[in-house]
């Protein structure tokens, strides 16, 4: 025992009679996660493969990945004791509105800001014009997918490479504040795949850029562990308000906004970087 290094005493060297690999981590068991995680950390960013289009894959691979029957359970559980999440999924709200819709809002105003941050700069808005989803994931992730953008406004984090950082942060923490730990790992999954990009990528790659990923890190942490389970508030009711106004009846606390367009630009390679 003494001949072994300290570290790498109490490894075990396990045997299987699979011809295939085989892992305790259904993520690695999984071959094209285990590929695009590898891509996605170390990669360096390139023209030819926008920073935007890389996470259409994982949205079906996690779907295989999960076992869909315990996360409706871990819901079903959640729901016993968590009066707020079991009335946002009695009425699994979903939004119709469009382009026009947000035109009528005053500035200032949640749905101006909407109007001004998103739909001026030409992002595009999904009209869910789909049947119910099936089950309760189903619902988190489609109303997920609905609300992000408004996050991105009622966290502080700008539209930008950057700027996705901090709503991601903040929907973690705020997920593992308010609901079991167990359920918030399968609803924050996405979320940390969505930053792993910003994040190791960053550290690897762009140095001179990592103070500004931390700094976005850290601002959306605050957000999610110091505010109310904004991811229940039905933002629909908030476009007419103020901003602050807004954050205020959904929860949301200490958001603090940063220009990050410029060094994003910068991260994705489309300026060069300056000394």
């Amino acid at each position: 025992m003494n001949d072994v290094p300290y570290l790498l005493r109490g490894i075990e060297r396990l045997t299987t009679d699979s011809s295939t690999l085989i892992s305790s981590s259904k993520y690695l068991n999984h071959p094209r996660m285990r590929e695009w995680i590898a891509n996605i950390i170390l990669k360096k960013n390139g023209p030819d493969v926008p920073p935007q289009s890389e996470m259409f894959p994982v949205y079906e691979m996690l779907a295989e990945i999960r076992d869909a029957d315990h996360v409706e359970e871990l819901f079903s559980r959640e729901r016993a004791v968590n009066p707020a999440l079991d009335a946002w999924l009695s009425e699994s709200y979903m939004s119709d509105y469009d382009v026009d819709y947000f035109k009528k809002f005053e500035p200032g105003s949640l749905g101006y800001t909407f109007y001004k941050d998103v739909i001026e700069k030409n992002y595009e808005i999904i009209i869910y014009k789909k049947p119910r989803p099936k089950t309760q994931m189903d619902y988190f992730i489609f109303r997920a997918g609905q609300n992000h953008d408004i996050e991105h406004i009622l966290t502080g984090g700008d539209f930008s490479y950057m700027g996705e950082i901090v709503p991601a942060w903040a929907r973690i923490a705020n997920q593992f504040k308010h609901l079991s730990p167990e359920l918030a790992g399968e609803v924050s999954v996405i979320y940390m795949l969505v930053v792993l990009r910003y994040t190791i990528r960053t550290l690897l790659h762009y140095p001179k850029i990592w103070p500004v990923a931390q700094d976005a890190i850290e601002r959306g942490m605050l957000v999610g562990k110091s505010s109310d389970p904004y991811f229940l508030a039905k933002y629909e009711d908030l476009f007419p308000l103020p901003l602050e106004e807004a954050r205020e009846r959904a929860g949301v606390r200490n958001a603090r906004f940063v220009d990050c367009s410029e060094i994003s630009e910068v991260w994705a390679g489309r300026k060069p970087e300056t000394a």
